[in-house]
């Protein structure tokens, strides 16, 4: 019997004039799994992710995301798909002009999930999801007065405020410190315990995919170069493999 699965994808390809970024990628992300994509820059990780909303039309490959297809669902149905999809952005993605509050708040207004909610049931969400992050203190701060760690942190409530089933993680530690990366890291198994979601995460950080990761996709050339827990990776027969464990 067929495993049960988020997201499948089976044989995508894309190509950018004559390079071939994405070369035959099969995988599937399977309920309350952490998976993480790891490679270095140019793997096509991003291009990946951005096929699974449809951002991005693959050249080839079939992708099924909450048992939908998207290369033939509708414009009304992807939507509806994005709306249970929550992100994390490489740069936290905060709008300047609002506050930590504000940020929150704004689209939690917009979506058909959470904009029947009355002001006082939405500002409970925000405390709720703000103290998941540890930045209930800063709630009435702007993004400037935030460092990189906590601008990452208010974009996770954020995302948190739409309840998503799925959340895709954008190079979650970038351009952190080592102690902030750490939080970010025990946030994201903290989001999947208490939130229960499934989470597609994508990394060139060993250490991040080390403590989140269920499961890794190593990335090379745009093909998957191996699969497997951290353990079996940093083990793998290929020398190529073991390259990017050392």
């Amino acid at each position: 019997m067929e495993k049960e699965h988020i997201v499948h994808i089976s044989n995508l390809t894309k190509s950018f004039g004559d390079q071939k970024v994405v070369d035959g990628v099969s995988f599937s992300l399977f309920p309350g799994e952490n998976l993480v994509l790891l490679g270095r820059s140019g793997t096509g990780k991003s291009v990946i992710m951005k096929c699974i909303v449809g951002l991005m039309e693959p050249d080839s490959g079939e992708i099924d995301v909450f048992g939908t297809h998207i290369g033939s669902c509708s414009e009304k149905e992807l939507n509806e798909i994005r709306t249970r999809i929550g992100y994390l952005f490489q740069e936290g993605a905060l709008y300047d002009s609002m506050s930590v509050r504000e940020n929150l708040l704004f689209p939690a207004r917009r979506n058909s999930r959470t904009r029947k909610l009355g002001e006082k049931e939405l500002q409970e969400l925000v405390e709720k999801n703000l103290e998941s992050v540890g930045l209930l203190d800063a709630m009435d701060k702007m993004p400037g007065e935030l460092s990189g760690g906590m601008k990452k942190r208010a974009g996770l409530a954020r995302t948190l405020m739409l309840s998503p089933e799925m959340i895709i993680y954008d190079e979650p530690t970038t351009g952190l410190d080592p102690f902030s990366s750490e939080t970010i890291n025990e946030l994201i198994l903290k989001v999947r315990r208490e939130y229960r979601t499934s989470s597609i995460i994508i990394t060139h950080d060993i250490k991040c995919a080390e403590v989140t990761g269920d499961r890794l996709l190593l990335l090379h050339n745009g093909r998957i170069a191996a699969e497997g827990d951290i353990d079996t990776l940093r083990h793998h027969p290929d020398t190529e493999v073991r390259t990017y464990f050392k």
